[in-house]
C-alpha cells in the first residue's frame, strides 16, 4: 500500500556565511556524494550547530543556577571517586 504524506516545511531565509576555500570544496565534494546541495548541507550544519550551543548555553545555566542555590559537590570528594574507578572498591558518585 502506498500512501502520500505532506510534510510542511518551515519557512526560510536566506544568509550570507564567508567561509575559507577549503571548507567550500569539501561542501562541494559533500554536496556531490551525497546528492544534497550546498545550502542544503549548511543549512543541516548550522541547526546542528545552533542546537548544540543552545543545549550546553543551557545546561552551563542550569549548573550555575544549582551552584547559586548551594548545590555543589566538592572538588575533593569528585577526585576521590574518579580514581575509584575500575577498582574493586569503586566509591559512589558523589551528590550535591
Amino acid at each position: 500500500m502506498c500512501t502520500f504524506q505532506y510534510i510542511r516545511s518551515q519557512m526560510t531565509t536566506t544568509i550570507s556565511v564567508r567561509i575559507d576555500s577549503d571548507t567550500k570544496d569539501q561542501l562541494e565534494a559533500l554536496a556531490k556524494r551525497s546528492r544534497r546541495s550546498k545550502s542544503f548541507l549548511a543549512a543541516e550544519a548550522i541547526a546542528a550547530y545552533v542546537e548544540a550551543e543552545r543545549w550546553q548555553l543551557d545546561e552551563i545555566q542550569g549548573g550555575l543556577q544549582q551552584l547559586d542555590k548551594g548545590r555543589a559537590v566538592a572538588h575533593k570528594d569528585v577526585s576521590k571517586w574518579l580514581r575509584s574507578w575500575g577498582k574493586k572498591r569503586e566509591r559512589k558518585a558523589p551528590r550535591a
